[in-house]
């Protein structure tokens, strides 16, 4: 049988390859197989054992069913493929390269790995060339593959299927199904029925450290059965058999997974099957047993013209499929285009800005003391009619988290009409989910949890940040101020570890107005995720005036020393605003003059120059006051500043009570500014 790992030979006595089913189509993978081998042989780093395993899948899957254009990448219809095993890297960029995208040259595969090259070791999001979303994490493509879905059925709900009408693809690996968070993404695509939903398993039974019976015994068939998926088993090699499965995969109306069994860097005589050739350069010995054995007598790189001619023809494939939909683009009406090209585009639905302005003016005039988590749900109540684009969701924490309003219609496996998705408790899976959603176009996702679960979702967040996608993650219950939930639920260190992340916008508003102010910021953010950080407990509204948008310097003088220039600057976030703000009158009482910042956001304060970020520091001493661990204050406050914050977890006990355990209070701000006024 052809998926039989080879006996133990030498490169000279290897036996010769069965004979495919469809010769022309062993061709066109054997493409992929050297082109696989050329470019990390050339590059002295990669992973050639999975292209060459899954090109006799990769190539059925684009030559016989995959709607794409290479000449127009960005094609809203055009059918979403990830590479979730994005160590096979060289199989997509091998694959871009043979259909004809012109961003993935000849060149490009020589410089594979290399520096400044548009071939990295693992695939990063560039539409451009054909490169849906970055891959490399295990399971992070299922999950946006799952997100991706649901995005073609919110879409297809609202446009029909004259626009709206493509599968997903995903080829997913053994290392993909051992990681615990494809368990939530597969349940929750079974659970809504994602019917346009393909995975193909590259079942090679190899991972790093050997043969994957060193580790895992799963019956993945009857897993992925037992969360509502249609399962198939098909040798991976046989061309017919694989058309068969995705023709099958392709009428079910439940989400699909196709287990092929290959045998990982097919051809090569004496490393096929094995570890060895999962993470390592084959070598030249191996490569030239691998070119005899498969048939391919040409240099490295290049491709035989009738090679080259039918994978161009492929890539030409899609352009009857994309005209087709032009014109029926062409035959909707002006505003029913305009509507479409918006929120595909990402563009917001004009009219949104006055809504918020709506409710920014009621919290001036009313002045309301409330969690800004209850602030945001009012933010939301706003905007969701006024935004079509936003989708919703929390991981079990509607109620809390504040994300569902009134009117708000949620998605079902019968109805994808809605703008809220139920994720379960599954943080990772929504955020991969959300990625996906983001990826596809047409949606603004926003999800909520605690804070304190960001370390369940933070692998996801970090490629959302990574993937410059517009992601906005809605973290109540910010602080130890959550109160008898305790120091299991209390984050202390999670602001500074979100901080760290490049490219993500952490946001920590103080009262209502500023909670309006970051969710106009976190959507007006179009290259990057954002994160609100929410408070649980009521907090007393510190501005009257909704005109300027004070938070998108990052940082700004939320009320400066009265009585003359400022003697001390206490800098604050959030809940420890409004404790700032007492800490002030109690020093004015004591001849102290003090202003308060306060800083929602510390990476958009970054970005002010410098004469800004001057002006809002000052030069005399500095308090800084939050709840949570004091790492990354002192490019603030100095290494010599003082602050009132988190120095171990906290204890459970009403809110109030957990702050003045921990002496977090207006008292205790203003006595450490005044030691610093006597040590100066």
């Amino acid at each position: 049988m052809s998926t039989a790992a080879p006996e133990k030979t030498d490169v000279k006595t290897a036996p010769p390859l069965p004979k495919p089913s469809d010769p022309q189509l062993r061709r066109m993978a054997n493409a992929i197989r050297a082109l696989a081998m050329d470019a990390v042989q050339k590059a002295n780093s990669g992973h050639p054992g999975m292209p060459m395993g899954m090109a006799d899948v990769a190539t059925v899957l684009w030559s016989k069913f995959l709607k794409f254009d290479p000449t127009d990448p960005a094609w809203p219809d055009r059918d979403r493929f990830v590479l979730s095993a994005g160590h096979g890297s060289m199989l997509l960029y091998s694959l871009l390269y043979l259909t004809g995208y012109p961003g993935m040259t000849l060149e490009q595969l020589q410089h594979f790995r290399q520096v400044g090259s548009d071939t990295p070791g693992h695939p990063e999001h560039c539409l451009e060339h054909g490169i849906e979303t970055t891959t490399g994490p295990l399971s992070q493509g299922l999950g946006n593959a799952v997100g991706m879905a649901i995005a073609e059925r919110v879409l297809a709900a609202r446009f029909g299927a004259e626009l709206v009408d493509h599968h997903t693809y995903a080829i997913v690996s053994d290392g993909d199904l051992m990681e615990g968070h494809s368990h939530e993404s597969i349940s929750l695509a079974g659970h809504l029925r994602l019917g346009k939903l393909i995975a193909l398993w590259d079942n090679n039974s190899i991972s790093i450290d050997g043969p994957t019976d060193l580790t895992v015994s799963d019956n993945q068939l009857a897993r992925f059965e037992a969360h509502g998926w249609d399962v198939a088993a098909v040798d991976g090699h046989e061309a017919v058999a694989v058309e068969a499965a995705i023709a099958r995969a392709k009428e079910t109306p439940l989400p699909s997974f196709i287990a092929c069994r290959t045998v990982i860097a097919f051809g090569a005589p004496t490393k096929a099957g094995t570890a060895s050739a999962h993470g390592s350069p084959l070598g030249a010995e191996e490569i030239a047993g691998a070119r005899k054995r498969l048939g391919w007598e040409y240099p490295p790189f290049v491709i035989p013209d009738d090679v080259a001619a039918w994978w161009r023809e492929v890539g030409k494939r899609g352009a009857a499929p994309h005209a087709a939909w032009r014109d029926r683009m062409a035959g909707k009406s002006k505003q029913e285009q305009t509507v479409f090209e918006h929120r595909t585009t990402g563009e917001l639905r004009s009219g949104w800005k006055e809504a918020l302005a709506g409710v920014k003016a009621k919290f001036a005039a009313d002045k309301p003391k409330i969690a800004t988590r209850q602030a945001s749900g009012d933010v939301l109540a706003a905007l969701v009619p006024a935004i079509p684009t936003l989708v919703g969701g929390s991981a079990d924490l509607t109620p809390s988290n504040n994300t569902l309003v009134k009117g708000q219609k949620v998605i079902t496996p019968d109805d994808f009409g809605g703008q809220y998705i139920h994720y379960g408790i599954r943080e990772h899976g929504m955020a991969s989910c959300m990625n996906g959603l983001a990826l596809h176009g047409g949606i603004v996702p926003y999800g909520g949890t605690f804070l304190i679960f960001s370390d369940y979702l933070r692998p996801a967040l970090r490629l959302s940040a990574l993937m410059k996608q517009r992601v906005i993650y809605v973290l109540t219950h910010d602080s130890i101020g959550l109160g008898e939930d305790g120091p299991t639920h209390q984050p202390v260190e999670h602001l500074a570890a979100l901080r760290a992340i490049p490219n993500l916008h952490v946001y920590r508003p103080a009262d209502a107005m500023e909670t309006a102010e970051c969710w106009e910021l976190a959507l007006t953010h179009t290259d990057g995720p954002s994160v609100l950080a929410l408070s649980r407990q009521g907090l007393p509204a510190l501005r009257d005036k909704a005109d300027t948008n004070q938070s998108a310097r990052g940082a700004y003088v939320v009320a400066e020393a009265e009585g003359g220039t400022r003697q001390v600057t206490l800098f604050a976030t959030g809940s420890e605003v409004s404790l700032a703000m007492e800490a002030r009158k109690l020093l004015a009482g004591r001849g102290v003059r003090a202003a308060v910042v306060s800083m929602p956001c510390w990476q958009l304060f970054e970005a002010q120059d410098k004469a800004y970020r001057d002006q809002v520091i000052g030069s005399v001493p500095r308090v800084g006051v939050e709840a949570a661990v004091r790492f990354g204050w002192d490019r603030y406050i100095g290494a010599e500043g003082a602050f009132i914050g988190m120095k171990s977890f906290g204890e459970s006990g009403p809110g109030p009570e957990v702050y003045k355990y921990f002496g977090i209070t207006a008292e205790a701000v203003a006595d450490a500014a005044e030691q610093q006024l006597k040590g100066k």
